[in-house]
């Protein structure tokens, strides 16, 4: 265990705690910060605060920073649905139940550990436990996801995705008819401060921004389409929720509905991938079509409007 004292002098303007921190030690990033503060281990003036605290002349802060338990990531063989591979990138099509990377109660199969089973040459910027990944999807979300396979097409990769120039589009049945055709949720998403495990739209949290698009309505049920312009975790499912048109077979943040049929968690699907490839910088547009619960789903809803 790793502990730090800091003191707040009195020329310190009044930011956030996880602000403070973040400038004081440039090895911890934001969200390790936050992390660190929800699990209790900084205190002020050794007391809990919040993230939002803002620090003040003479603040004691005591940070306590427990030893990381890494999981290594092994090989494991796990079909994988390859939409394209070249020496840079691997687009996949994952299906559900599959976890992008191992963590803490998902060591292994995993999207990862099928990665390093078909290819050696992997980024290694994600770490150990994240090689090539740039970016995420969720368990019981199918769809596309790109792979870096080396450090510089991961870094562009990343940027595209930062910068908002490659495009991430989905497809959702969500409960409810929307009266518009189209519109733009921007509302912050973090930690649900009453349940760590969820996220929810919290006022100081991170800028998320989900546009979507009415493709067809079934009575009382909608198929959206969904374009990302940031990536939070359960961006999509969380926006969603809060506008009361949760996705259908989302156990977590959506409606409490009986689901017409079958459903492996949630009817979401990542269907369009846009990106310009790192080294021939040639634009490149992936499709992935819907699993067939998803179809299914659909033509329940079409016959039963």
């Amino acid at each position: 265990m790793e502990k730090t004292t800091l003191t707040v002098n009195q020329d310190q303007p009044k930011v956030r705690l996880d602000i403070f921190i973040e400038s004081e030690i440039q090895s911890l990033s934001r969200s390790r910060v936050k992390k660190l503060i929800e699990d209790g281990c900084i205190l002020v003036n050794n007391k809990l605060e919040k993230v939002s605290y803002k620090v003040t002349n003479n603040d004691s802060i005591t940070i306590e920073i427990p030893e990381l338990k890494e999981i290594s990531a092994k090989p494991q063989k796990i079909d994988l649905n390859i939409i394209y591979e070249d020496k840079d990138i691997i687009v996949v099509n994952k299906p559900k139940g599959l976890v992008t990377h191992p963590a803490p109660g998902s060591e292994d199969n995993t999207l990862v550990n099928a990665l390093l089973y078909h290819c050696k040459d992997l980024s290694g910027i994600g770490g150990a436990l994240r090689p090539g990944i740039v970016h995420r999807i969720d368990k019981n979300t199918t769809g596309l996801l790109v792979v870096a396979k080396n450090d510089l097409s991961h870094q562009n990769l990343a940027k595209q995705i930062h910068d908002k120039q490659a495009k991430r589009f989905y497809k959702a049945v969500v409960i409810g008819n929307l009266i518009e055709d189209s519109g733009i949720i921007n509302k912050p998403i973090d930690r649900n401060p009453k349940d760590r495990k969820k996220m929810a739209i919290v006022l100081d949290g991170r800028e998320a921004v989900t546009k979507w698009t009415v493709l067809e309505r079934f009575g009382n049920f909608t198929l959206l389409e969904l374009e990302l312009e940031t990536g939070r975790t359960h961006q999509i499912r969380v926006h969603l929720s809060h506008i009361k048109r949760g996705i259908i077979g989302d156990d977590v943040y959506g409606p409490d509905v009986k689901v017409p049929v079958k459903l492996q968690g949630q009817a979401l699907h990542a269907y369009k991938l846009i990106l310009n490839h790192p080294s021939t910088k040639e634009d490149m547009t992936f499709l992935a079509p819907e699993p067939e619960e998803f179809n299914k789903l659909i033509d329940h809803l079409r016959k039963n409007k």
